[in-house]
């Protein structure tokens, strides 16, 4: 086939909904990543949040889109990709002006009479409503509005279209901080993805195909969840204890004593499936990862440099992203799945050594080159050793729930980085050994990792990666 045989392919292969749907994906992923680059200066400098709240709810933020994602796709299904689309971005454009207006007058009445903490932690939950609709959406419509002969290109421009929205985020939220102020990053990308709600009615149309296998209810796809799970009877209202008492501890400022924690966790590793334990482990990835949007813009402007421009440094993960992927998918491409993880994973922990031994921006830049080299390398073999792991006919269900270590490595990561810099910055006065132990939580990942691989993978697993 010619190139121009091949380029006339790809110009009628796509239906108008498949270049809807992900261009407003960049604007989607762009206020998303701009939000969430500003949000722990926002929470601690304007807000006047201690470090270790800016932690946990930034963590919140950033954890809760990967649990409600779970249902979205069904809740897609049953909307219609028009309807459900159209309904994100509303829901987006009040929850980041709502996030913009938190200290506003005009909400002044509510922060009265609800504690701030869980008034603003209930506010930034608002955003994973609308993500979690988007990106089922987006994805369906990428299936569904292609010709097969192009469908692995729609899914590769899709996955452009997320990156350059993310490297083009802290750009945007740069931009928007230093020129509008940092409560006007959030009402920027209200005005953003609530353009995106009229480009979706006026140019979007339900994308159809015939003979489609009908995708997960809502209870099927709970019934799958509890299947992941493993004891769900034992583990679910452990977890619903856990919930119970984090939003008493708000309400009711309290410290529970650590032991209580501890007997909760140990309950819930006793009766979580094997499939889960990998999970839980890999989470610490996760958590070592999401420091770089948790501690490192606090570090940089209470221990660094405090008129250094934070959102412009996050940049330099994205950007290395887009830049770098296929050169290092090619060269890392007969790396076993697992050991690409583990190599993934040591190398995005070493990254933090960077600031632990030369506190200074271009330390910062550096570092977060490396981490993105390592999420590169993890990423997509992250997927296909899932797989591997999936019992027969259970593949499905496993790649279903392969995101949820993303989502509690931000909840965990958010309390651990706030805990860390409270401790070594505010009472140690030695900020950087925060580093030395964000990087030992990824080696110690890495170790586990390698154990798991060795006492649990399956006879099929260990004979596809020989």
């Amino acid at each position: 086939m010619t190139f121009s045989e091949r380029f006339h392919e790809i110009r009628t292969g796509f239906e108008r909904p498949f270049w809807v749907a992900n261009i407003t994906e960049i604007f989607e992923r762009l206020s998303y990543y701009g939000a969430f680059a500003s949000l722990a200066l926002y929470l601690q400098e304007r807000l006047n949040f201690s470090t270790e709240q800016t932690g946990t709810l930034t963590g919140i933020f950033g954890g809760m889109v990967w649990f409600l994602a779970i249902f979205g796709g069904a809740v897609a299904d049953r909307l219609g990709f028009r309807r459900a689309l159209s309904t994100a971005y509303l829901i987006l454009a009040v929850a980041y002006f709502l996030i913009g207006s938190i200290g506003a007058p005009w909400l002044a009445p509510v922060r009265n009479v609800v504690p701030l903490g869980l008034f603003v932690g209930f506010i930034l939950m608002l955003p994973a409503l609308g993500i979690s609709l988007v990106k089922p959406c987006v994805v369906g419509t990428t299936a569904r509005a292609s010709k097969e002969n192009v469908r692995s290109i729609g899914y590769s421009i899709y996955y452009t279209m997320v990156n350059i929205g993310g490297a083009a985020g802290p750009y945007f939220a740069s931009w928007a901080h230093r020129n509008l102020g940092v409560e006007n990053v959030y009402r920027v990308a209200a005005v953003s993805v609530f353009a995106m709600f009229f480009v979706v009615l006026l140019f979007f149309r339900e994308p159809r195909k015939p003979g489609e296998a009908p995708p997960p209810s809502i209870a099927q796809v709970a019934r799958n969840f509890c299947v992941v799970v493993g004891n769900y009877r034992l583990v679910l209202p452990v977890l619903g204890i856990a919930l119970l008492l984090r939003i008493a501890m708000w309400l009711f400022p309290f410290n529970a004593p650590w032991w209580i924690w501890v007997a909760l966790l140990a309950l819930v590793l006793a009766g979580i499936s094997r499939f889960m334990w990998f999970l839980v482990i890999f989470t610490g990835y996760w958590v070592v990862f999401w420091q770089q949007y948790i501690s490192l813009p606090g570090y940089i402007h209470s221990y660094i440099n405090s008129n250094s421009d934070v959102e412009l440094i996050l940049v330099t993960d994205g950007l290395t992203v887009i830049s770098l992927t296929l050169a290092v998918n090619f060269l890392t491409r007969k790396i076993p799945a697992f050991q690409a993880v583990i190599l993934g994973t040591v190398i995005t922990s070493l990254s933090w050594l960077m600031l632990a031994f030369h506190p200074s921006v271009w330390a910062a830049i550096l570092g977060l080159f490396v981490l993105a080299l390592g999420e590169i390398i993890q990423s997509p073999r992250y997927y296909e050793y899932i797989s591997r792991l999936a019992p027969p006919g259970q593949q499905g269900t496993y790649m279903g729930f392969a995101f949820l270590p993303i989502g509690i490595g931000s909840l965990i990561g958010g309390w651990f980085g706030g805990t860390l810099m409270h401790h070594f910055g505010e009472v140690l006065h030695q900020p950087e050994r925060t580093w030395w132990v964000v990087t030992g939580v990824g080696l110690v990942t890495a170790v586990l990792l390698w154990i798991y691989d060795k006492m649990f993978r399956t006879a099929g697993a260990t004979a596809k990666s020989s």
